[in-house]
């Protein structure tokens, strides 16, 4: 049967704004482990995007609630938002780490760190941006395989880290700090796969 009521389409628009908030909160990242010991504006620009992200999420849900008809099933729109509001989330738990632990060095792993999860909210953005116009899995593969494919290094370099911290000789201290900020990270990374897996189960359900 042919469906006239039209479907809120905003919520594309929401989508992809999130992403973008994502996306940028990872450069500032980076740009903080570049620039350190500068780290205060990074933090900032950080925090500035973990706020618009917020309150852009709640706007989502609170659409979500007053909406008839949406662009696919509302437990998969909650999810996604709140998945894409959940990796700003953690960069911004992450920057402040630098000063409440007194870093005084940044790690070259870390650094690596950063730069992957760039490269897999970028992918993240890409894909979201793509849900608008197709259902179509193979339309979204390029960017969900990419997807993947900086988790497994996020892994690779975690693993890395930590043994490094954990190996002999090692300063308890500094092992207790950058073991919680590369478990941080490390999240945020997992955080892109799971809006790589939320948005493969949307384009399955409503192909």
């Amino acid at each position: 049967m042919l469906n006239l009521l039209p479907k809120d389409t905003t919520f594309y628009d929401m989508f992809e704004k999130l992403s973008s908030h994502a996306v940028t909160s990872a450069e500032h990242l980076r740009t903080l482990a570049q620039s350190f010991p500068s780290i205060d504006a990074g933090i900032q620009r950080i925090r500035q995007e973990e706020h618009a992200a917020d309150e852009l999420a709640h706007s989502c849900l609170d659409r979500l609630d007053r909406t008839f008809i949406t662009p696919f099933d509302r437990e998969d729109i909650h999810t996604l938002v709140g998945e894409l509001d959940d990796i700003v989330d953690g960069i911004d738990a992450l920057a402040k780490r630098f000063p409440l632990y007194h870093v005084k060095k940044m790690e070259p792993t870390f650094q690596k760190q950063t730069d992957v999860l760039v490269k897999a909210t970028i992918a993240v953005s890409d894909a979201v941006h793509r849900l608008r116009k197709s259902r179509k899995l193979s339309d979204l593969s390029e960017c969900l395989i990419e997807i993947h494919h900086q988790e497994s290094l996020g892994d690779d370099n975690h693993h890395s880290a930590i043994s490094e911290l954990f190996g002999d000789n090692a300063d308890p201290m500094r092992a207790l700090r950058w073991k919680e900020l590369y478990d941080l990270i490390e999240d945020a990374i997992d955080g892109c796969e799971d809006v790589g897996n939320t948005l493969e189960r949307i384009v399955l359900k409503n192909g």
